[in-house]
């Protein structure tokens, strides 16, 4: 660890966090860095800076406190260092392992294409967990928010955000696609225009695993009872599909005890209402129109349903199934219209990159937008908690935008450091703010009867309810 990062010195009064026997060991003041953000970043941190310490203050009578330490990135970095990304950035985050940020400028013109993404990817931030759920009073275009309460684990690093793509009419392209049109799609029927550009999608077994476990995790830590699996593998076999498949072999097996598959359900759900079932009237009920299927996968169904009852019904059976985390599997499109029509039914969601990117701001939509959506990128031993939002330039400086999306993900990384008193602190103060219709321009302009606060008003406001939290 070095004595400073960009040319700061890294604070003497307080101690990183170690990462041990894969468990994170947080001081009682430990050195965080933060990225202060470009746009309306500089007024967001101000505020959220301001209601973390009172949080932490508040919850542990000041025996705990962050010492917090700026590193730099975005414009702040560009204008000093003439780098969007400087490697001390990096650097310090992987040293001290967790650290927090408000919405970056992705550079025009060229070179890093997001710096969000690049920081996943050198961090290896595999898992983009993103909780939306709904404060009430918060203005929806749906008429029961409340049903939305999932936390989105989206895989961070494959798929199409691995980068790897080539410009139409390039040598680069042309190159590709005559490998791809007359060796790999040869005697198919089927090119690739020679005028396209061409992206890869790489998802992996051990990327989506990893994602899958620690989804698998959150849901028996937390007691959510249904992790869903979204895919569009019904088009893409080999990548999405191949993500639903490795996802319930995953479960299958680390978690056997503690899951049962929506599909095992079904099976075990049949014999506890008749255990006379036979076998192959089971496997009807699971599959519909099996009589009229081909032999071998009417033998298929019948030899799944026999294996499931052998293996699982001693421990999942006679009722047993309904205490365990449930695993199912949705289609992207369909879980869409499942979110707006039917969100009490999901409770975690697992995707690969694009689904999550798309769901993520889908879902935040029901519950007053990005604004109010937290956001974390997580790895073994590492995380950076983020506004989910971009930096809206035009309103930099005037300290009026709503700063609850790095408040609330402030929130969830005193939760990930085990500070969850903080955390409840930061929450409640956000939420009793709210229901006295206290709030910022976003907010107010859609609420009838409410105030308008300044940035740094709505801040002074959320700790004002938090001294009324810890009275009550």
């Amino acid at each position: 660890m070095k004595s400073s990062y960009n040319g700061i010195p890294v604070p003497t009064d307080g101690e990183p966090i170690v990462y041990r026997d894969g468990a994170l060991h947080v001081p009682d003041r430990p050195i965080i860095p933060f990225i202060e953000g470009d746009g309306t970043g500089r007024d967001i941190w101000k505020a959220s800076r301001r209601v973390f310490d009172a949080a932490v203050a508040r919850a542990y009578n000041g025996r705990r406190r962050v010492v917090w330490y700026e590193v730099f990135a975005g414009e702040k970095a560009y204008n000093a260092f003439q780098d969007w990304l400087p490697q001390d950035t990096v650097e310090a985050i992987r040293d001290f392992r967790i650290a927090i940020k408000g919405p970056l400028t992705t550079p025009i013109g060229g070179g890093i294409r997001s710096l969000n993404v690049t920081l996943r990817q050198v961090l290896d931030l595999y898992a983009c967990i993103r909780p939306v759920r709904y404060f009430p009073g918060v203005p929806s275009p749906v008429r029961h928010p409340e049903k939305m309460n999932v936390v989105i684990f989206r895989e961070n690093t494959e798929d199409v955000y691995a980068g790897i793509e080539w410009k139409s009419g390039t040598a680069e392209a042309r190159k590709l696609l005559e490998f791809l049109n007359q060796e790999m799609l040869q005697g198919t029927g089927k090119q690739i225009r020679w005028d396209s550009g061409i992206g890869i999608k790489p998802i992996s077994p051990s990327g989506t695993k990893r994602l899958v476990r620690r989804a698998i995790r959150y849901a028996l830590e937390q007691n959510r009872r249904v992790v869903t699996l979204v895919h569009k593998g019904n088009i893409q076999k080999f990548t999405e599909g191949a993500f639903r498949d490795w996802g319930y072999e995953l479960a299958r097996e680390e978690f056997r005890d503690q899951i049962v598959t929506e599909r095992e359900s079904w099976i075990l759900d049949n014999k506890d209402r008749n255990p006379d079932l036979s076998i192959e009237a089971n496997a009807a009920m699971i599959e519909p129109g099996l009589e009229h299927a081909p032999k071998a996968f009417r033998d298929e169904v019948c030899h799944e349903v026999k294996t499931v009852l052998e293996s699982l019904y001693a421990t999942h059976g006679r009722g047993q199934w309904k205490h365990k985390v449930l695993i199912n599997d949705r289609i992207a499109d369909s879980i869409f219209q499942q979110v707006l029509t039917r969100a009490d039914e999901y409770s975690i969601l697992a995707t690969p990159n694009l689904n999550g990117d798309y769901l993520s701001d889908a879902c935040a939509a029901q519950v007053g937008g990005l604004g109010m959506a937290p956001g974390a990128n997580i790895g073994d031993g590492y995380g950076v908690f983020e506004a989910t939002h971009g930096t809206a330039p035009k309103y930099a400086d005037k300290d009026m935008v709503n700063p609850s999306s790095v408040m609330l993900s402030g929130a969830m990384m005193f939760e990930h450091l085990g500070w969850k008193e903080a955390a409840a602190l930061i929450e409640e103060g956000i939420a009793r703010t709210i229901q006295q219709k206290r709030v910022t321009y976003d907010l107010e302009r859609l609420m009838e009867g409410a105030t308008k606060l300044r940035t740094s008003e709505f801040a002074s406001a959320i700790i004002e309810n938090m001294t009324e939290a810890v009275a009550a």
